[in-house]
């Protein structure tokens, strides 16, 4: 899988051990954020260059980290057709990619160590959308998906 990575200098202390680990599992990944402290992105920029790659199909997912994990995951999502889930444990990961169809996952760099980080990856990049739901849940989440990419082509513009 195609991973668009990003860090703002809150997600720097986890950076490393990320990408060790996606490289690891085999994902080739394109950076996009803060390499170092010689060299910062802020988190606004960071969302929305991961954002970019993930929407306009150069990425298949997208993983995001700040301080905390909030202001990269508000960012991200100013995006048209980003769907970026701030996860704070492997059952909201899952979760944001069977019932949200989450495209990005943001995590926060000073809340998050990094075993537990490398494991809401590992889910989220595994976990297809729609899994173990039944049908009729699945329809009713594709007709609102629908109706949301109507609103935001109505207010935000094709």
């Amino acid at each position: 899988m195609k991973i668009a990575f990003g860090v703002d200098p809150g997600g720097l202390e986890l950076r490393a051990g990320v990408l060790e680990h996606l490289r690891a599992m085999g994902h080739e990944v394109v950076e996009v954020g803060t390499t170092d402290q010689e060299n910062v992105v802020p988190y606004m920029i960071v969302g929305r260059n991961v954002a970019e790659k993930v929407t306009g199909g150069e990425c298949d997912r997208g993983v995001v980290m700040c301080g905390t994990g909030m202001g990269i995951s508000i960012a991200t999502n100013k995006n048209k057709g980003a769907r970026c889930a701030l996860c704070e444990s492997w059952y909201a990961a899952r979760e944001s990619r069977i019932v949200n169809d989450a495209n990005i996952i943001a995590l926060g760099g000073t809340t998050t160590s990094l075993r537990m980080a490398c494991e809401m990856i590992d889910v989220f990049m595994k976990t297809e959308w729609g899994q173990g739901l039944p049908e009729f849940r699945v329809q009713r989440i594709k007709n609102g998906a629908k109706d949301l990419a109507t609103y935001e082509d109505e207010q935000f513009g094709k």
